[in-house]
């Protein structure tokens, strides 16, 4: 039996996507190469925007159209947020959601003893545990993803988030420093802590997030810890000043904005100011000897945007520097506040905003990149592209084109920066 998985959305989804395939290697299964066609095909979907709704809708029917005797499964947080929409989807023969994964398995051999659909979305309850799906190792990819947080407690006037993923919970840090032992046996030198709000980590177990990146740290073999998005407000100063002194922890930090307009914010429902979360960014590169780096998210055209709180956002955006921005439009979600706001921009208009916004972060971008020329960073080789030519990140998270001859993916070298080509730095190896 060969299954096929497509995957949408953040790093959690991506994480999770990993975890099933191996459960389903366990159960005897084969993962169906590219192009190669299936007898199971799953769609993790994300339901963050319409948009995304859409492309699972898409893929999912595209994948029975040519493979009708195959099951497909709809899973992940469209259905569970959307439960009655996803179960109503003809095309899916097995929809699941983001409560009980492992069960998956068994859903899917019913549809496959009976010929029947089989609807098995399990309802996020009080004092939900997480749920341990553990990785083994990560085919394909030099550095190791590992969620140990799931849920979301805040409700900001856009989000479906906590509809799909439930109340906060977090993963014992002893099982995380299980798995980092084993990946670090496995050869895993850089790691990335996950969560759907990952600064919450700990908050029902008696710990918190500087304390797993501190034992994560005295794993041996472990050499580089990364972080998930980071909610701005939730960083104190005895934390940042506890993560400054943790060597292995890389200095790039995605900090979640959504937007440069306190205004707006404040009609997102946000729980600080443009002011506030500048004072963050601000903190973060004094305790890391301005050593760090920043990347974020932003949503224009919420409702009631007017051109001056986008162009207040556009210059707030381009003043913190960011290494990189991704910048989405509003989605109007059903169910939530802001989708009965006043005020709703049109397609068009949304679009222009993101084209505006995005140019003007790159060039932030490009700018800084070039400013790293000349300097000196470690690289995690990720991907041999030819000869001595290998692919990677810098600490900072800057995507570079190392000449390291002798070397081999999943080492990390130290490497000088010496060209931007707009994509990617070119560096020598020292």
């Amino acid at each position: 039996m060969r299954v096929s998985f497509y995957t949408l959305g953040c790093k959690v989804n991506q994480n999770e996507t990993g975890a099933l395939e191996q459960l389903f290697l366990r159960r005897g299964y084969t993962l169906a190469a590219d192009g190669e066609a299936a007898d199971v095909y799953v769609v993790n979907s994300c339901t963050v925007t319409a948009g995304g709704d859409k492309k699972s809708r898409q893929w999912l029917r595209r994948a029975k159209r040519q493979n009708p005797g195959a099951v497909t499964v709809m899973a992940g947080c469209y259905p569970q947020a959307f439960p009655e929409e996803a179960a109503g989807l003809e095309e899916a023969d097995v929809v699941v959601g983001n409560v009980g994964r492992a069960a998956m398995l068994e859903d899917i051999q019913k549809a496959l003893d009976s010929g029947e659909r089989v609807v098995d979305i399990r309802a996020h309850e009080k004092g939900e545990r997480f749920e341990e799906l553990p990785m083994e190792n990560f085919e394909g990819h030099t550095r190791a993803f590992i969620k140990v947080q799931d849920g979301w407690d805040r409700r900001c006037a856009y989000c479906v988030i906590p509809r799909a993923r439930g109340a906060s919970r977090s993963r014992s840090e002893e099982s995380v420093v299980q798995e980092l032992t084993a990946l670090a046996a496995a050869g895993y030198k850089e790691v990335v802590l996950s969560g759907i709000n990952l600064p919450s980590y700990g908050k029902d177990t008696g710990t918190d997030l500087v304390s797993l990146i501190e034992a994560a740290a005295r794993v041996d073999g472990i050499e580089r810890i990364r972080l998930g998005s980071l909610e701005p407000d939730l960083l104190s100063d005895e934390a940042i000043a506890r993560m400054a002194a943790v060597k292995e922890l890389c200095p790039q930090f995605h900090l979640s904005l959504q937007s440069g307009c306190t205004t707006t914010l404040r009609r997102m429902r946000r729980v600080y100011t443009a002011e506030e979360y500048a004072r963050v960014v601000e903190k973060l590169r004094a305790a890391f000897g301005g050593f760090a780096s920043f990347t974020t998210d932003v949503i224009v055209g919420f409702p009631g945007e007017t051109e001056d709180e986008f162009a207040e956002s556009l210059d707030f955006v381009c003043r913190q520097k960011f290494l990189k921005v991704h910048v989405f439009p509003y989605s109007r979600r059903a169910g939530t506040p802001a989708a009965d706001f006043p005020g709703q921009l049109t397609e068009a208009q949304k679009a222009d905003r993101v084209h505006r916004l995005q140019t003007a972060a790159d060039e932030v971008r490009g700018a800084l990149a070039r400013e790293m020329l000349g300097t000196e960073d470690t690289v995690l080789l990720e991907k041999a592209v030819s000869g001595s030519i290998f692919t990677g990140y810098t600490r900072l998270y800057l995507p570079v084109a190392v000449k390291a001859p002798g070397a081999a993916a999943g080492q990390i070298v130290t490497a000088r920066l010496t060209e931007w080509d707009g994509e990617r730095a070119r560096a020598e190896a020292l």
